[in-house]
């Protein structure tokens, strides 16, 4: 058997990971919900859970990660040494082959826009432009033209193809976006935009607070990989000294950051044009930004820059959900690398296809249905990792974390009964939401927290613990 790729270093390893949770969901998905939830409310509540919820959570897959030493599917496997966790892996593996199939579609609307914007050419009818570009057959199109892009670089492997592009994409994106964010500050009428960005709206948040949850937990999932197996994947190539903490850490911060200067971009310059920034929902960035560019001196430029710097950031994160079901075919099944990437690739470009073709089902996979598939997979990694594996997860979280290995014992106790319940109530919130059903803060908490209880016993009677 050949043998298996992995990252060159550590820092290919951390850089790679940025990249994968950098992306859309914090440039495109990112600015366009904040708005549409209270601004610094959101802020607020988003923070709170990539803290309490996002960290431990990314810890834990990728503790799963590097114990497996392979993708989901076998990871899983031999991890539990049952069936299930087969069944399992396989659920991750469908949710990254969702996500990429409309992800490709959003980044070919980004590719578009970064061809088109050195002329202007949707500058005079922004929203007209979005329209009839969205979605369609030129929408399909680009979608394969992204799609194709991201799979060249999955077909050289993890070192010389992923560890590569992202050792240069991620800390371009990060130069232009510090660039993208100074400039915006010498723009006038922007205060506005800062004080519902940053200024907390303690009244709001808590007269919102289920509201904000749901789709901030969300968020949170979405932009750090979470819950699909992407991040379990990458950390599966991990030599077993690099420490797992620190670069949970490093990554999560990274992530906000650039997240946050996504939202430093974008929120005040909507605001600086008099325009809503809760009204654009999924075409906020390509419509009432577009309005924003057309309106400026050297606004093409801007506008260049601004969308190069958003398709780099996406396809850094498109090569890590592709990467998934490709190393499964290769792992699971012996079949080559390249093989695997071209056969991934032509079915992304079928279900990619037919979400550009339907706004509806899209505006449903993008949201909603991620949201739940994102939160049913995180809660079983916190179940097999604080539940099923306990003692061999302390052991990996220990291996090569130093100082850190202090932490150990706290954070599976998080892994264990905290975050459990926050999944479930988080999953509830989008659950009633979609059926018209409410439940109020105190019936989803006592559901979530009789429901963690109860998968808790089941899964001590199935493993005899």
């Amino acid at each position: 058997m050949a043998t298996r790729d992995s990252w060159v270093s550590n820092l290919g390893f951390v850089l790679a990971a940025v990249g994968s949770a950098a992306g859309l969901g914090n440039i495109w998905r990112f600015p366009w919900l904040t708005a549409e939830n209270g601004g610094s409310a959101f802020l607020v509540m988003y923070l709170l859970l990539i803290i309490g919820v996002g960290v431990p959570g990314l810890l834990a897959e990728f503790v799963l990660g590097r114990r497996g030493k392979q993708t989901p599917t076998g990871a899983l496997r031999s991890l539990i040494g049952s069936p299930e966790g087969s069944a399992l892996g396989s659920f991750n593996v469908v949710t990254t082959i969702v996500m990429l199939s409309f992800y490709s579609v959003v980044g070919g609307w980004i590719l578009r826009y970064t061809l088109v914007s050195p002329v202007g050419a949707y500058f005079g009818q922004p929203a007209q432009y979005f329209g009839q570009m969205s979605y369609g057959l030129q929408a399909v199109g680009f979608h394969l033209a992204f799609l194709a892009i991201i799979a060249a670089i999955v077909f050289f492997g993890v070192s010389r193809g992923i560890e590569r592009v992202s050792k240069v994409m991620l800390p371009a994106v990060v130069v232009l976006l510090i660039g993208l964010a100074a400039w915006t500050m010498t723009q006038p009428d922007t205060a506005a935009g800062y004080a519902f960005y940053l200024g907390f709206d303690g009244e709001y948040l808590a007269a919102n607070f289920v509201n904000i949850l749901g789709p901030a937990a969300g968020q949170a999932l979405f932009t750090l990989s979470l819950g699909a197996g992407a991040m379990l994947t990458y950390a599966s190539y991990l030599e077993d000294d690099a420490s797992l903490p620190r670069a949970t850490l490093v990554i999560a911060i990274s992530n906000t950051v650039i997240g946050v200067l996504a939202g430093l971009i974008v929120i005040p310059l909507l605001f600086s044009q008099g325009i809503d920034p809760g009204q654009g929902g999924p075409g906020a960035l390509f419509v009432a930004l577009a309005s924003v560019f057309g309106s400026l001196p050297g606004g093409a430029v801007v506008a260049t820059v601004f969308f190069a710097t958003v398709l780099l950031a996406a396809v850094t994160s498109g090569i890590s959900l592709l990467e998934t079901p490709v190393a499964t075919l290769v792992d699971e099944y012996g079949v080559s690398r390249r093989r695997a990437t071209v056969g991934v690739s032509l079915l992304i470009a079928v279900t990619g296809g037919g979400l550009a073709l339907a706004s509806s089902v899209f505006r449903f996979v993008s949201g909603p249905l991620v949201d739940i598939m994102l939160s049913v997979g995180l809660f079983a990694f916190l179940a097999i990792a604080g539940w099923i594996l306990r003692t061999e997860a302390i052991e990996e979280f220990s291996a090569g974390a130093g100082r850190l290995d202090a932490l150990a014992t706290p954070w599976v106790m998080t892994v264990s009964w905290v975050l459990p319940v926050v999944v479930l109530f988080s999953l509830l919130s989008t659950f009633t939401s979609l059926a018209g059903i409410s439940l109020g803060l105190n019936g989803r908490a006592v559901v979530a927290i009789t429901g963690t209880i109860v998968c808790r016993i089941v899964v001590a009677s199935a493993t005899g613990d």
